[in-house]
């Protein structure tokens, strides 16, 4: 909010009636010529006073409606031919301008039926037009000069608190950049899901639809406009019977198809115009049908074009997606921090399901526990409130991977003065290569592995033993390698070096 507001009006105030509306005669449309030269004249004294000589277009909007059947624009090119050395397209969010071209706009806006936007200058100075030929200039200064030749070109300027147009943010979403990090998950994303269909937003009520391929995605992205909101749909289906008949019997809805020649396509319809849309699917070789109520218009991903320097200054308010939402969590999170959640499922031989805050992380098998176990439920329990440490996080494929051992010392290294000692234990598997020995005595105790040629070679002295699940034997501890999660037991070397043992 600037310091320094005026209302600029051609409406004198003591026409004004006890609740502040209009009573005299003055028209409520642009005469197109003295008063509204008057209006830009007055615009003109403002900047000089404030210094200025550029102003950034913000927010810029379109007309509503400007894609439905049998409605023409009501300004050709919403008035902005020849305003911009690059055409239409130059009317973007941050596009800088001199103080002649926004005159050029502020003429527009003047005019019914014509694109309409803030001019700006951060904390510094702004134009707002409003209805009915109201005009608000805000200022760092207060601008005596120009007020008085406000007044003399025989406008009224007023002291007010702010412009009614003032930017006031819708919510308090995450604004999140379409950078790299967003592209890297829009590719993941489209080799694993439908996600094929990019709407482009530079202007509100104004869009561009690409329909994405790996080849062209690239291109697409160095096109877009800048600071463009950017929403990912599903891919257009080919069946037109079938999305005709997602078509609801009442509302407005939004259909985007591509033309047998490649070309995107989009319009909005109501039920009366339908049968008109029926007719110009036909020759559509895809299409798909988007509802026009926000809450049930949830795009797959959303994002923000951000500037050059990576940062988003656009002020658009971009859909709620549960993707944005994902996101917005995970950038809250980071390696090697703790967390608390609650079990929520246990997949068998996977991993563990952990509800972190509303999202779903996961403990892989390996990172349960220190010590052994046949099945995730002998360790933690559906519905128990865990603590862990975060070991990744995955905001391109929406992963959070943690760890409950990390909380606790590896109970391996500990073990390392039992190397060279013979011991009795329980043999627990047996497997094609040998046998694994339990050499602690509790239920999760460490296990190693006696090799095949480790059990007996056959020689009258350690012979090949025949040996059941739950035998006791006797083996000495070669090796105790944590890193490996390996133990290596001989019953050969263990037999041997009883047998070398002198008698009492």
């Amino acid at each position: 909010m600037l310091p320094y507001a005026y209302r600029v009006t051609k409406y004198d105030p003591a026409d004004r009636d006890e609740h502040g509306h209009y009573t005299g005669a003055e028209d409520s449309v642009s005469d197109h010529g003295h008063v509204e030269g008057a209006y830009l004249q007055a615009i003109e004294a403002f900047a000089a006073d404030t210094g200025i000589e550029r102003l950034a277009v913000r927010e810029p909007h379109l007309p509503v409606p400007f894609v439905n059947f049998g409605l023409e624009p009501p300004m050709d090119g919403f008035g902005l031919d020849g305003v911009f050395p690059t055409g239409p397209d130059g009317f973007h969010d941050g596009a800088e301008v001199s103080v002649g071209t926004a005159m050029d706009l502020v003429r527009v806006m003047l005019r019914d039926g014509g694109a309409w936007c803030r001019l700006e200058v951060e904390d510094t100075f702004a134009v707002h037009v409003g209805w009915d030929q109201y005009m608000y200039i805000g200022s760092s200064r207060p601008c005596a000069t120009a007020v008085a030749r406000t007044r003399a070109l025989g406008l009224f300027p007023e002291r007010i608190d702010a412009s009614p147009y003032d930017f006031e943010a819708e919510g308090e979403g995450p604004q999140r950049p379409a950078d790299d990090e967003f592209w890297a998950q829009l590719r993941w994303s489209m080799a694993r899901t439908n996600a094929r269909v990019l709407e482009e937003q530079s202007a509100h009520n104004s869009g561009r639809w690409h329909r994405l391929t790996p080849a062209n995605i690239d291109t697409i992205r160095a096109g877009l406009a800048p600071r463009a909101r950017l929403n990912i749909w599903p891919d257009l289906s080919s069946d037109i019977d079938a999305v005709l008949a997602k078509l609801p019997a009442e509302g407005h809805v939004e259909c985007v198809w591509q033309g047998r020649d490649g070309r995107m396509h989009s319009a909005s319809a109501d039920e009366d115009e339908f049968p008109e849309l029926a007719a110009r699917l036909s020759s559509a070789s895809a299409a798909m049908i988007l509802s026009m109520y926000a809450d049930e218009r949830v795009p797959l991903l959303a994002a923000v074009m951000p500037d050059s320097d990576g940062v988003v200054r656009a002020r658009w308010e971009i859909d709620p997606t549960p993707s944005t939402r994902k996101w917005a969590f995970l950038k809250t999170l980071h390696r090697g921090e703790i967390v608390t959640g609650r079990v929520t499922r246990i997949a068998d031989f996977l991993v563990t399901f952990v509800d972190i805050g509303g999202f779903e992380a996961v403990i892989n098998i390996p990172e349960l526990s220190w010590r052994p176990f046949n099945h995730p439920s002998e360790i933690v329990a559906v519905g128990q409130e865990i603590s862990a440490e975060i070991l990744d996080v995955d905001p391109i494929r929406e992963r959070v991977s943690l760890s409950l051992k990390a909380l606790h010392e590896d109970p391996m290294p500990l073990l390392a003065g039992l190397i060279g000692q013979t011991i009795v234990g329980r043999i627990t598997k047996l497997v094609p290569f040998g046998v694994f020995v339990r050499i602690e005595e509790k239920e999760n105790g460490f296990e190693g592995l006696v090799h095949n040629t480790e059990l007996g070679d056959g020689h009258p002295d350690h012979p090949q033993l025949v040996v059941r699940v739950g035998d006791a034997l006797p083996v000495k501890i070669l090796d105790i390698d944590p890193a490996r999660r390996r133990i290596t037991l001989s019953h050969r070397q263990a037999i041997s070096a009883g047998r070398d043992e002198p008698s009492a």
